[in-house]
């Protein structure tokens, strides 16, 4: 892990790569012809049957058109098989607690160097770190816009504790800055406060609060011999609804290595995941492809996430994130020269579709592909259109171009016009609205305080809106 405090260790890190990993190019003994008649079939899909599909064969270099079309079929079939001709979203807000973070992600840039947070720096930068008050009011006003969904994931301030008796634990420790990555609230110009105490301030009025990925519940268990399950559960009891099973990148350790070495390694984002539902929990499942990994990195990170969700049932939904390349440190450095084909977006969401058969939902992103192409991804094999966001600040900061918020009426207005139906869900999907595209304006009816009003980008609770301009600091 980056020592903590150094500002310079991302840089240096990635300067340090020649952009030569060793990573050899897949080849399987499979064939993509039976690979493509065992997704036909139904016929549960071996690591290797998945890596054919992805690279439309591995005998061959570049993605052949023509087998491309017939993997997407094949998986727009299974989806209507699966889970019908609805397209649902969900009424949601970002709420992001702070951009403070000594990771040393190669493909990050939300995050700040945490030094420059400190109350005796005069290091100039554009991040935040909001007090739980202030996550508290976010919340509150957003609910009266409507909003029943809040997600939180939160760079790794040195200040955040899981609680009062974490912090005491953290400040024993001979040498904290470096061995676990602590320094005393004091030390910063703002006091994030325990995550039990942002996790209670943001669970008002009956939201769903959606917050914790596996790296934030390693980060609220540092130092200690606490189980994952432990810290889920005293997340709960703080209001902790769902967690995100984000921080999983690629679930495979020689690509990790690379891109995020900092970070915690597969078998321990599969034990913080398995933490959480022991906890009672749901959880989502995410994959962030195009970058350094091959097709082969891919599928087996395809496999990772089934052999989970069939020991434990509680993944609801699978979420692809296509690495946004333009202002990362692996492109920066050389280490990249772009992101994900689109080619490759479609491919990935039609084999998690036709390889992940026990996970229901497969979401397309609007944040990362644009309405189009997030359109086309919906006729990919994907069911789930993300949500209303109000403000968007992860993509925004590596590059990405497409906005920060959808209301209801665009939501209804494009999945009418590719022939599907447009629902309103929950986190969970378990409770779900049909949405009369006829029955307008449109707005949210799922929430605590939801009335059916459209929700009016003028009233984001952190700021302007949907026109691409700052709606605060917000993810």
């Amino acid at each position: 892990m980056n020592p903590a405090g150094d500002p310079d260790a991302t840089d240096r890190d990635a300067a340090d790569l020649d952009g030569d990993f060793g990573f050899a190019e897949p080849a399987t003994d499979q064939s993509f012809e039976n690979a493509l008649a065992k997704a036909r079939d139904g016929t549960r899909l071996s690591v290797d049957d998945a890596t054919e599909l992805l690279a439309t064969g591995t005998d061959r270099d570049g993605i052949d058109p023509v087998r491309k079309e017939a993997v997407l079929e094949a998986a727009d079939r299974r989806r209507r098989e699966a889970v019908g001709d609805e397209v649902t979203f969900v009424a949601n807000l970002n709420n992001n607690v702070t951009t403070a973070c000594n990771t040393g992600c190669l493909f990050c840039n939300f995050k700040d160097s945490a030094h420059a947070f400190e109350a005796d720096s005069d290091a100039d930068h554009a991040g935040f770190t909001k007090p739980p008050a202030e996550s508290r009011r976010i919340v509150e006003d957003a609910l009266d816009m409507g909003v029943y969904e809040v997600c939180s994931v939160s760079g790794l301030h040195p200040a955040l504790a899981l609680n009062e008796e974490h912090h005491e634990i953290l400040s024993g420790d001979d040498d904290p800055a470096s061995a676990v990555n602590y320094k005393p609230p004091e030390t910063y110009a703002t006091d994030p406060g325990t995550y039990v105490e942002q996790l209670a301030a943001m669970s008002v009025g009956g939201v769903h609060l959606h917050s914790m990925t596996p790296e934030e519940a390693y980060h609220a268990a540092r130092g200690t011999e606490w189980e994952y399950e432990t810290v889920y559960r005293e997340l709960a009891a703080a209001g902790l609804d769902s967690a995100p099973g984000t921080a999983a990148e690629i679930l495979v350790d020689e690509v990790r290595d690379v891109i995020c070495p900092g970070k915690i390694r597969t078998d321990d984002w599969v034990a913080a995941m398995e933490g959480a539902m022991a906890a009672g929990l749901d959880v989502t499942s995410t994959m962030m492809y195009g970058h350094v990994e091959t097709v082969e990195h891919r599928a087996r990170h395809l496999g990772v996430i089934r052999d989970l969700q069939d020991r434990t049932g509680s993944i609801t939904e699978f979420v692809p994130l296509s690495f946004i390349h333009q202002n990362t440190p692996l492109y920066r450095h050389g280490v990249v020269d772009s992101g994900p084909s689109r080619d490759e977006d479609e491919l990935v969401v039609a084999v998690a579709r036709l390889f992940l058969d026990n996970v229901d939902h497969v979401q397309a992103s609007w944040v990362k592909s644009g309405d189009a192409h997030g359109l086309k991804l919906l006729n990919c094999g994907a069911d789930d259109f993300m949500g209303t966001i109000l403000s968007e600040e992860i993509t925004k900061r590596a590059g990405g171009e497409y906005g920060e918020y959808r209301s209801f009426d665009d939501y209804v207005e494009m999945i009418t016009a590719i022939g599907r139906t447009p629902v309103e869900r929950s986190t969970d999907y378990r409770t779900r609205r049909r949405i009369d595209p006829d029955d307008g304006p449109h707005g949210p009816r799922l929430g605590p305080r939801a009335d059916g009003s459209p929700m009016l980008p003028e009233r984001s609770p952190n700021g302007p809106g949907p026109d691409g301009e700052s709606a605060g600091a917000d993810d």
